[in-house]
């Protein structure tokens, strides 16, 4: 698995099997990454957004992109609406 060294455990419970993954975030309670994960057989990539409580990281938010051509679909909707975020509303 990759992920910084030394960095915990990533919070994710069977039947998914973290194959590999990348922190995109970390800090102040919240940690976000993207997964690759095993579930029956199936590989698919999912964006996790965890928050920090006293009983340790919690699942706040889960997306999974479950092919290539559902990926091509979000990069595509996001990179005609990045030239937008500089302008004000």
């Amino acid at each position: 698995m990759a992920g910084a060294k030394g960095e915990e455990k990533i919070p994710i419970e069977p039947p998914l099997v973290v194959i590999d993954y990348r922190t995109l975030s970390k800090g102040f309670g919240w940690w976000a990454a993207a997964v690759l994960v095993e579930s029956w057989g199936r590989r698919q990539i999912c964006l996790y957004l965890w928050q920090r409580k006293k009983e340790g990281w919690k699942r706040k938010q889960k997306f999974t992109v479950h092919d290539p051509e559902k990926w091509s679909q979000i990069a595509q909707a996001v990179e005609e609406l990045l030239p937008n975020m500089q302008q004000k509303v």
